[in-house]
């Protein structure tokens, strides 16, 4: 993440989730949420996005979909917050 200037660090977790602890300059948008994908869209489909969740699940779930949509530049931070230090 440190080698890519501009990359956006996509949190796709719950609300609440986040309040427990986040990587510092995450943008939170919740998978679960009825707007995610609205809220995607919004997104420049030219940055690169790291994308998480607690265990990485969630977040391969949102990489797919971002994928599907145009995103051409998204990592799933494998492992989510259980795996990496934030």
């Amino acid at each position: 993440m440190g080698q890519t200037p501009g990359a956006v660090i996509l949190d796709v977790r719950t609300a609440a989730e986040v309040r427990s602890g986040a990587i510092k300059g995450a943008i939170n948008i919740d998978l679960m949420s009825a707007d995610f994908q609205q809220k995607i869209n919004q997104l420049d489909k030219t940055k690169t996005y790291f994308v998480y969740c607690r265990s990485g699940h969630r977040s391969g779930q949102a990489c797919r979909i971002m994928g599907n949509v145009g995103f051409e530049h998204i990592y799933n931070l494998t492992g989510g917050m259980m795996s990496w230090p934030y």
